[in-house]
């Protein structure tokens, strides 16, 4: 963006007026600051980056943002604002118009990730796609998604994720999306919102400031009732597919009399994919373009990852955790494999009936008609030990760190079984896997 351009675009008082007009890149972080990029800081509850807007001018950034009228310097351009977010957000909305890519905008209590990157996947064989990276959804995501899409980017994927109510409202506003899908509404982030109408209520957000006319959902009679959009609506369920085969590695279904493939297993990854089909068909793509972007999908690190260590197999899918996500993710294991280990981590936010959730989790596991006597479920954490406290017809083991448990598995688990890892990020269950490393 030109320097007018950032003038325009945040509103922004002029300190020290640039010699010419010129060509910027935003930089928001002086640890890699180039010369020439103008610097944008942020601020948040432990770090302030107006304190290195020197040291980003030393550096040579062309200039920088600052709200304090008290900068030293002789030649770098200096433009004043409000807020630096806010600005931050501005320019980014300026760009998307600027570009006017299409916007397909993501969101969902468990799989918003996966179904982000099989949407990405499908569009990419019609369009030039740009994506969120990883899970960065949040308003600083959001913007850097943005800049760093190429300027000849047909379509932007962007995932949006919350952690309460008006935080999706903010990045709709931002990002302006065309076609708007919500995966499902379950129960991650209960413990901040309350209850699931709360949850659909913030989900739903997405289409505020929606200027297209289609918004795709999982088939659920909460987001129907709480969803407020006049466009075109679809609602997708495994309800509507004929699965004809399916593996730990392979699926293959029927949707809408069209037979698709994937190179991953499990019922939620298809309805995942009912999304991505969904999102192709309404932006024009042909039924075979969009068969082929399915099969081209790998899944992302911590994501049905497939890892051989210690002599044994572990699928590690240990990148979140909510007892919607939980259940899928042991129907998948238990309908695909023999003699599953099953290791188990807390789930994060969920509020004060958070040992509930753990329990249930227990009875559900136990309650599977599939669930067999050479199943083994190990649960490592505070909160997990109520999981295993409900499991009778199988093998049950309980931990409270890692190092027990990766001890106990190297004693009593034969080489070459398979172990499925879940638990919510701040378990850190990659440790596990270096445990077994060693």
């Amino acid at each position: 963006m030109k320097i007018s351009e950032l003038i325009i675009a945040a509103n922004a008082k002029v300190l020290r007026e640039p010699e010419e007009d010129f060509d910027v890149k935003i930089s928001t972080d002086t640890r890699t600051i180039q010369k020439g990029d103008f610097y944008l800081p942020l601020k948040g509850a432990s770090f302030d980056g107006e304190k290195f807007i020197q040291q980003a001018l030393d550096k040579g950034a062309a200039g920088a943002f600052c709200t304090k009228n008290t900068l030293a310097g002789e030649k770098q351009v200096l433009l004043q604002v409000n807020n630096t977010l806010k600005a931050y957000l501005e320019l980014a909305n300026y760009r998307r118009n600027k570009l006017n890519f299409t916007v397909a905008a993501v969101t969902g209590s468990s799989g918003k990730t996966t179904t982000k990157e099989l949407i990405a996947s499908v569009l990419s064989e019609k369009f030039k796609t740009f994506k969120t990276p990883l899970n960065h959804n949040n308003e600083i995501g959001l913007c850097q998604t943005i800049f760093e899409a190429p300027d000849d980017t047909q379509v932007l994927v962007l995932e949006m994720g919350m952690r309460g109510l008006g935080e999706i409202e903010v990045l709709s506003k931002y990002a302006e999306p065309d076609i708007t899908i919500i995966s499902n509404v379950g129960t991650a982030h209960i413990g901040r919102l309350g209850s699931k109408e709360n949850i659909a209520k913030a989900k739903c957000e997405i289409v505020k400031y929606q200027r297209g006319k289609i918004f795709i959902a999982h088939d659920d009679e909460l987001i129907k009732k709480t969803v407020n959009f006049n466009g075109e609506k679809i609602f997708y369920s495994l309800n509507d597919v004929k699965i004809l085969d399916m593996s730990a590695h392979y699926s293959k279904f029927e949707y809408q009399n069209n037979i698709y493939e994937l190179s991953i297993g499990g019922n939620y990854n298809i309805e995942n994919a009912l999304a991505a089909i969904n999102t192709g068909l309404k932006l024009g793509m042909k039924t075979e373009e969009i068969r082929t972007g399915l099969k081209k999908y790998t899944p992302i690190e911590k994501r049905w990852e497939e890892i051989k260590t210690g002599g044994y197999t572990i699928i590690n899918d240990s990148y979140n955790a909510n007892p919607e996500s939980m259940k899928a993710f042991i129907d998948t294991v238990l309908e695909l494999y023999d003699r599953p280990v099953l290791i188990l981590g807390d789930m994060g936010e969920l509020g004060e009936n958070e040992i509930n959730y753990h329990k249930e989790l227990g009875i559900y596991i136990d309650s599977r008609k599939d669930i067999q006597q050479n199943t083994t479920v190990i649960s490592i954490g505070k909160l997990s030990e109520n999981i295993t406290e409900n499991i009778k017809n199988c093998t049950s083991e309980h931990f409270e760190t890692i190092e027990e448990a990766v001890n106990f598995i190297k004693k009593n688990i034969p080489k070459g079984s398979k172990l499925f890892l879940k638990a919510s990020r701040s378990m850190k269950f990659e440790r596990i896997i270096e445990g077994l490393d060693q």
